[in-house]
């Protein structure tokens, strides 16, 4: 529990816990956060980008393989073309 030391409690200000609650109050900060688990997180990160590339370029080949992206680029020049002519 928090005890609020700096701002006085009065019926009309009631003592709402600490008077700046910052960064520092809400959980560890960089420096608390050992260069390991900084590693780790660079790591996680550097493996979503990869997975997140790799479903992509999948995604990509298929539609390359299947024409959809003919047939989708063919339906957006023929609607612009129905629109403005």
């Amino acid at each position: 529990m928090y005890h609020n030391t700096t701002r006085p409690s009065s019926p009309e200000t009631p003592n709402l816990g600490p008077s700046n609650p910052g960064p520092s109050n809400l959980g560890p900060t960089n420096a608390a956060v050992s260069s390991n688990e900084r590693g780790q997180a660079t790591a996680e990160y550097a493996l979503v980008m990869l997975a997140a590339a790799a479903i992509a370029g999948l995604l990509l080949a298929w539609a390359a393989s299947t024409g959809s992206i003919d047939r989708l680029l063919d339906a957006v020049i023929d609607t612009i073309i129905d629109q403005t002519g």
